[in-house]
């Protein structure tokens, strides 16, 4: 006779699902463009469209939130796949508040995983963020792509070096940047605008983030020349 089947068994948990989110809502003056820097022309696109391509690439996530300042209708038209929050703040950390209850009230868990990423960093690749992911998945805490420092490091304050201060066991941090929907809430409402991260948020509750090796083409573009770079590194990419 066959076994009965077991109708009293509790129900599997729901897996904590991936989402990505671009916040897209600063002005970028340092970059000195004549549109926000976000959609500066770039090897023939808007620059967060090499962004936001790379994160298209991701099968894993589950949603991709771009959150842009209120009235900004610069991506309406783009048909790209992704999901336009119009809820930037007046900092980085106010933007990403907003798009994480942007992302709660699209659904999202408070166990769930949130990948929060530079615009501006439009070098990174699919294989990166897969990289984050992977190593995070498994983590307690999760973690942050960054790069050991490997250039000599002064402290000059005042335009003159006055200090070489030790490099061994710094990181410069990149993005994407990994947290739980629910702890990354709390860190930045508990930190304030002042933080220009994610991870500095998780580190004032205590915890340590994982660091995982990035890539020095993963910068953030902010000064003129950086436009240079990034376009002769796209069109070799293109190439």
């Amino acid at each position: 006779m066959a076994p009965e089947l077991m109708t009293d068994a509790p129900p599997l948990a729901p897996r904590p699902r991936l989402h990505a989110l671009i916040p897209c809502a600063g002005q970028g003056s340092r970059a000195r463009t004549a549109v926000p820097k976000q959609y500066q022309p770039l090897a023939g696109r808007p620059l967060v469209m090499h962004t936001l391509g790379a994160f298209a690439a991701v099968p894993r996530l589950a949603s991709v939130l771009v959150a842009v300042a209120p009235g900004d209708s610069a991506l309406d038209t783009l048909g790209a796949p992704f999901s336009i929050a119009h809820c930037g703040g007046e900092t980085r950390a106010a933007t990403v508040c907003n798009g994480l209850r942007e992302l709660r009230g699209r659904g999202a868990a408070l166990d769930d995983w949130v990948l929060v990423h530079d615009a501006a960093r439009c070098l990174v690749t699919p294989a990166l963020v897969d990289r984050l992911i992977d190593a995070c998945l498994g983590d307690e805490v999760g973690g942050l792509l960054a790069q050991p420092l490997a250039d000599t490091l002064k402290h000059g304050p005042q335009g003159r070096s006055q200090a070489t201060l030790p490099r061994e066991g710094r990181w410069l941090a990149q993005t994407p940047q990994m947290f739980r929907l629910g702890v990354l809430a709390r860190a930045l409402e508990r930190a304030g605008d002042g933080v220009t991260d994610e991870a500095s948020a998780i580190e004032a509750m205590g915890l340590q983030p994982l660091l995982v090796a990035g890539s020095p083409q993963n910068f953030k573009l902010t000064w003129p020349d950086d436009f240079a770079l990034a376009e002769a590194l796209l069109r070799s990419r293109q190439a």
